[in-house]
């Protein structure tokens, strides 16, 4: 099992701190929650933030987009070199043609499902990406109650 504590919750006012604190503490990954107003309702992180996190880090970057247009947003973020992109499969159209991309660029692909989309939907891209982020949450906001169906989805 490796861990991948976001730090959506973390105190931006501290924020070094707190990814320093996450990596000394045994992280594998710093997971960043990348939200954009549209795709979910919250705005969160850019590029500069994730630029003065990946400098705190001492842990690769798995950069989660919750996002529209995510061609535009792996353009973004890549110049940062995170090990992981994730996108969402509900909100892209041509999914083979973004793993491609992702992975072209030397970042490992990963895909999320929101906890209402069976995993049949992805079943054709598992050869393809490195990760799958099943969502036990719907996206767009921190403190949620679990949503305990989602078990059910890791035992496919």
């Amino acid at each position: 099992m490796l861990v991948a504590p976001s730090i959506l919750s973390a105190d931006f006012g501290q924020l070094s701190n707190d990814v320093i604190a996450i990596c000394e503490g045994g992280c594998d990954y710093v997971h960043i929650d990348v939200m954009d107003g549209h795709f979910v309702p919250n705005l969160t992180i850019g590029p500069v933030v994730v630029e003065a996190v990946a400098k705190a880090s001492s842990k690769p970057l798995d950069i989660h987009l919750m996002v529209e247009n995510n061609n535009f947003f792996v353009d973004l973020f890549a110049p940062l070199k995170p090990e992981f992109i994730s996108f969402h499969i509900e909100e892209e159209k041509h999914p083979h043609r973004l793993i491609q991309k992702i992975r072209s660029l030397g970042i490992r692909p990963a895909i999320t499902l929101n906890p209402h989309t069976p995993p049949e939907a992805i079943e054709y891209l598992l050869e393809d990406v490195d990760m799958v982020l099943l969502m036990s949450v719907n996206p767009g906001f921190g403190g949620q109650s679990f949503i305990p169906s989602v078990i059910e989805k890791t035992k496919n």
